[in-house]
């Protein structure tokens, strides 16, 4: 074998000896890879543009495009730590029989260069291939027709290498500065780093209360929709930091109080789970945080999504009670009665009867005015007719009429010009401003956000599964590792297999399911502020909103039951 061969033999013999690692790892980074692409496909895909609502979609596929590339770096850099961590004492052992490390660089590089190609180069064909059942899937959410033909965008392929490789590089980087860094006694045990007792930081602790304590309650005490905008996303960040802090300083101070507690600790199945997992909590209540956190984002992402794709009908019901919806702006009082007859005239002249109709003068102030695509304000106001005390020379008059055409989502093109005509003779000067509505015209653009958000919260929150498993996995594999030899010193003392089986249940269980208990802790004092932010974009049943949110807290709690047996058996097998 040449010299120049003996590298990259060395590193496709490294990954397939550490196939139960790196397997996992590759398999992510085609995943990430694939989403990628499906993402940026779909925000470059010219098609976008002829539907309704097209610069909304554009921006929300734009902006998942943006999501997944920063999650993707968060998410591998993330699982290389976990991958380099294990394999520490290999790389070790090589500098011990002689490898110098820039020996070891060079297997590195090589094993880097193989994850790159494989990646991009799955991560492409899956997605390539997906594109478009995922763009069809798109399409139908958004009641859009759905072209026919196959496509390749080579404008997401681009991004889609430059940022991967760029992803990747840095890796390396990293891993080779460790590396460079690390003693070889510190990398034969830097598997085992982490093992001594961490002290209780109370300091942190008290942050972390205080943190959680103030993003909930900003969410349970905001009343304005338009206040709970802006400090939602505060109380986001508090709670973040919260978790973070808790689950770091937090689980270690309830750990030392489980072993200060005699008859909880000094049990056979307790003993050993609550002290191998205090020496280990450093590292790991980091990946505890992080799950608990992916669980809350799943659990908010497709909830709400698929409660306001499922509510749109009301949402339209509530913008606009009648099919063809009539405006004028700063309205002088003797026009009000003209605009009533004027419309009743015009729809005979079709052939058309006006159903349901309700008109009426209403008076606001200016600065309340808000002519977005929702204007559900603007007619929980009309409907409330005078407002006492706003009449006057001080604020301006409004008159509004809204009517229903038999058989008909909306209003014919010419009967609203004629309609607009008559008012811009007839009534010059008597009002500044003329606006219709129809709400056919408007479903179509209702429907095309509603049904991006929930494609962009299903793909999202797939995304987040995907790495809410992923970092569960990788805990649950580097865990047994470190507790083999700890096993199997207790077995050789007298331990049966069914007492280690009872003691891998008692140290899973003890944290496994605290993460999703702390999520879905979140979802509860989020729940307020979410439904706030939810009417703002009219969908006002609350009833809804829960039965969503019931719903995926169950299925999402049977997947992560799915998730803690397959890990279990992993771990297990792996102690044993």
């Amino acid at each position: 074998m040449g010299k120049g061969a003996f590298y990259p033999r060395l590193a496709v013999s490294n990954i397939r000896k550490n196939g139960k690692f790196y397997l996992p790892y590759l398999l992510t980074c085609i995943a990430t890879v694939a989403m990628f692409y499906i993402m940026a496909f779909i925000a470059s895909n010219p098609g976008l543009s002829q539907m309704q609502g097209a610069n909304t979609i554009t921006a929300m596929m734009g902006f998942g495009t943006v999501v997944i590339g920063i999650f993707a770096v968060i998410i591998l850099f993330y699982t290389n730590s976990f991958l380099i961590k294990r394999r520490k004492k290999e790389l070790g052992l090589y500098n011990i029989l002689g490898m110098e490390k820039r020996h070891i660089a060079k297997a590195m590089f090589f094993e880097t260069i193989y994850v790159t190609v494989i990646s991009l180069i799955g991560g492409l064909l899956v997605g390539i291939l997906f594109s478009k059942l995922v763009f069809m899937l798109l399409y139908r959410l958004l009641d859009f027709t759905v072209p026919l033909g196959f496509s390749i965008s080579w404008q997401a392929v681009i991004m889609t290498l430059v940022l991967f490789c760029a992803i990747f590089i840095l890796i390396l980087l990293f891993n080779l500065f460790q590396i460079k860094l690390s003693k070889p006694i510190e990398l034969l045990y830097g598997g085992n780093s982490g093992e001594r007792e961490p002290k209780t930081k109370w300091p942190l602790v008290v942050i972390g209360i205080l943190t959680l304590g103030g993003g909930y309650f900003l969410a349970l005490y905001i009343k304005s929709p338009t206040v709970a905008i802006g400090m939602f996303f505060i109380a986001v960040i508090l709670v973040i930091i919260g978790t973070y802090f808790l689950f770091t300083a937090g689980s270690i101070a309830w750990l030392k109080m489980l072993r200060r507690n005699k008859k909880y600790y000094y049990q056979p199945r307790h003993f050993s789970s609550v002290s191998g997992m205090l020496y280990r909590m450093k590292q790991n209540a980091a990946g505890l945080a992080s799950i608990c956190i992916l669980c809350t984002m799943v659990l908010v992402m497709v909830s709400t999504t698929v409660c306001m794709y499922i509510g749109v009908e009301d949402a339209l019901n509530m913008v606009y009670p009648r099919n063809v919806q009539i405006y004028l702006y700063e309205c002088q009082d003797e026009a009000y009665p003209q605009l009533t007859g004027i419309v009743e005239e015009e729809t005979a002249k079709y052939n058309l009867t006006a159903e349901d109709m309700v008109s009426f003068q209403y008076y606001q102030e200016e600065d309340d005015w808000n002519r977005s695509l929702f204007i559900g304000d603007k007619m929980a106001k009309a409907l409330t007719g005078e407002i006492p005390g706003y009449k006057g020379q001080e604020y301006p008059s409004n008159a509004y009429i809204g009517f229903n055409l038999p058989g008909s989502d909306g209003a014919p093109p010419l009967l609203l010009d004629a309609i607009r005509n008559r008012l811009t003779t007839e009534l010059a000067g008597q009002y500044d401003t003329y606006e219709s509505e129809t709400r056919g015209l408007m479903a179509d653009s209702v429907y095309s956000l509603y049904g991006g958000f929930l494609f962009l919260g299903m793909f999202l929150g797939l995304l987040f599964l995907m790495a809410t498993v992923l970092i569960i996995y990788y805990k649950q594999i580097s865990e047994g590792y470190d507790d083999k030899q700890r096993f199997e010193i207790m077995q050789k003392v007298g331990m049966s297999r069914g007492e280690t089986k009872s003691f891998v249940r008692s140290q899973i269980l003890t944290v496994f399911f605290l993460p999703l208990v702390v999520a879905v802790v979140h979802i509860v004092f989020a729940f307020k502020i979410i439904t706030k932010l939810l009417a703002m974009l009219n969908l006002t049943d609350i009833s809804l909103f829960i039965s969503c949110t019931g719903i995926t807290i169950l299925a999402f709690a049977i997947i992560y039951g799915l998730v803690y047996m397959l890990t279990a058996r992993a771990y297990y097998r792996i102690v044993s």
